[in-house]
């Protein structure tokens, strides 16, 4: 039905997480709509990013050279370290304009289930980097089991090296309802409360 060109660009569209047949159909129809120069600025950006893009030798985050951005920045604290599980956590972070020490990123979290155990994550090179001179490491894995078999392996990890190490607090969102809320959500709000 489709030529040969367009059938491999679908396929390769629905490799992306959430895209689904209908949905790769959409990008491709729309990338191929597009003229000739935004396509070509597409491919060299892609091209860029495969040729590129590494990840930082201290901390995993996505970088263009051996140390990235935030690992480089001398103003941030280098003795407080935020946990995260995936360089997009780094993002979401660096938006709060809250957080100014620097990161370390595992690239997943432990997964019995799924087959991933702490030497499958980047969880050595963490432990191997907190020392005498660490102020605190925030664990900042999601709120789901993996995420809080992974930050319970690593406050054990590193309980010898450090006696600070803290996790986001996690609970109600803005606008929710308690009656919406399940029992997980309400513990974590409960043991996060604080004087108002």
């Amino acid at each position: 039905m489709y030529p040969k060109s367009m059938l491999q660009l679908i396929e390769e569209l629905k490799k992306l997480p959430g895209v689904g047949i209908k949905t790769a159909e959409r990008y491709a129809f729309e990338i191929i709509s597009r003229p000739k120069e935004e396509i070509e600025d597409f491919i060299i950006a892609l091209d860029q990013v495969r040729k590129n893009l590494q990840y930082c030798h201290r901390c995993g985050n996505l970088s263009e050279q051996d140390l990235c951005d935030i690992c480089l920045d001398n103003s941030r604290d280098q003795h407080l370290i935020c946990v995260v599980q995936d360089p997009k956590d780094v993002i979401a972070m660096e938006k709060t304009q809250q957080f100014h020490g620097v990161y370390h990123v595992l690239h997943g979290v432990i997964s019995t289930f799924k087959g991933v155990l702490p030497e499958d994550i980047n969880v050595s090179s963490l432990i191997e980097r907190v020392n005498e001179e660490t102020s605190e490491v925030i664990i900042a894995t999601n709120p789901t089991i993996e995420g809080e078999t992974t930050a319970l392996y690593i406050a054990k990890k590193l309980e010898s090296k450090t006696q600070n190490v803290t996790r986001l607090a996690s609970g109600l969102p803005m606008g929710g309802h308690l009656d919406y809320a399940d029992e997980m959500t309400l513990i974590r709000a409960i043991e996060g409360r604080k004087k108002i």
